[in-house]
Parts: C-alpha cells; structure tokens; sequence
C-alpha cells in the first residue's frame, strides 16, 4: 500500500500542476478528511500504474468520459489542462469534443468544448 501511495503521490505531481492539486486536496481534506489521499492511492497508484494504455491514452478515455457523464466541469478542466501535460497539443484536445457529438449528443459536447476553451486559454 505504501508503494501504491508513494507511485501514486509521484504520479499526480507528474499529471497536475501543484496549485490544482493542492487546491483539491484542501477541498477535500476540510470536508472528507482521508479522502483525498484514497484517491491518490487508488486511482493514481493503483489503476493509473496498470499496462496497456499510455498516459496520453488515458486522458483520451478521461476526457470522453467526463463529458459524455456531464455535470463535472472542474474535473474536466483539470484533465484538459493534463492533457496538454502528456502530449496531446490544444487541436487535439478540441477534436476530441468534436468527435464525442454524434456519441454523446451535441449539447454534451459543446458544454466539454466550452470548458476545454476556458482551460486552454
């Protein structure tokens, strides 16, 4: 468990830049104490460590599955801002939105664009 928290803390400083991970962190430290350290455990020591799909893939799969489930703009934004960080350049990013729309409907996709636009610029 401590090589999976270790993996995952190193990880996250790799994907997020310190001021939105430490922002999330105090977030949910004052209301979920634990929670945030889960989080990073699990999800960025754990399933992130796994074989098979690249970094760049994951945020792929991040961003259509943020925007087809809506409603999670700052979690989107932050992946946005990731993606960049593993090698997807800004069209990219925007042709993801582009092609979730005839998948996830239109205004799903549109919303993802209007948040991918405030977290490019």
């Amino acid at each position: 468990m401590d090589d999976d928290r270790d993996r995952g803390y190193r990880l996250l400083a790799q994907l997020q830049d310190e001021r939105s991970r430490r922002g999330l962190e105090a977030d949910l430290e004052a209301i979920a104490p634990g929670f945030f350290d889960w989080i990073v455990t699990s999800l960025f020591g754990g399933t992130y460590q796994r074989e098979g799909l690249s970094l760049r893939d994951r945020q792929l799969v991040n961003l259509g599955a943020l925007t087809a489930l809506g409603g999670v703009d700052p979690q989107l934004a932050g992946h946005v801002r990731t993606s960049l960080r593993v090698g997807l350049t800004a069209p990219e990013v925007v042709e993801v939105f582009v092609h979730l729309a005839p998948y996830i409907g239109i205004p799903k996709a549109l919303a993802g664009l209007r948040v991918a636009a405030g977290a490019l610029a």
